[in-house]
């Protein structure tokens, strides 16, 4: 049987970043959705328990709900997290690796690591 592709959601209220991210993950053979918002996100997930991504990428700065708030929602739901920012704050970093996110990377990011970020929260390997 085939493995299935890995889907990765990206949470991002900027429209460019989403469209990149999922241009980047989709040419490594990663299926990607995107929503512009924590609480869009968030209200697929509980409307639709089958829904499961295998690991999300959070923007910490959103209108409304902030991307530490959709962790925290997240919170045993055995989903890896990668949060994204433009603003390297410290106290949102440590906050975030203390919820269990697996990185934060600063807005802009080089593209490979942010690929090998995900592949090591999809624990998959490196394309040659």
């Amino acid at each position: 049987m085939a493995k299935l592709k890995p889907f990765v959601v990206v949470v991002d209220d900027d429209d460019s970043v989403c469209r990149a991210i999922r241009r980047l993950l989709r040419s490594i053979g990663i299926a990607a959705e995107t929503f512009g918002s924590g609480a869009a996100f968030l209200d697929l997930l509980s409307s639709m328990p089958s829904y499961r991504p295998d690991c999300v990428i959070l923007d910490v700065q959103m209108p409304g709900m902030n991307g530490l708030e959709v962790q925290q929602r997240l919170s045993g739901k055995d989903m890896p997290v990668i949060f994204i920012t433009a603003h390297d704050d410290i106290g949102v970093r440590e906050q975030a690796i203390a919820g269990g996110a697996v990185a934060c990377l600063r807005k802009p990011f080089n593209d490979q690591l942010f690929v090998k970020t995900v592949l090591t929260a999809l624990d998959m390997e490196q394309p040659s």
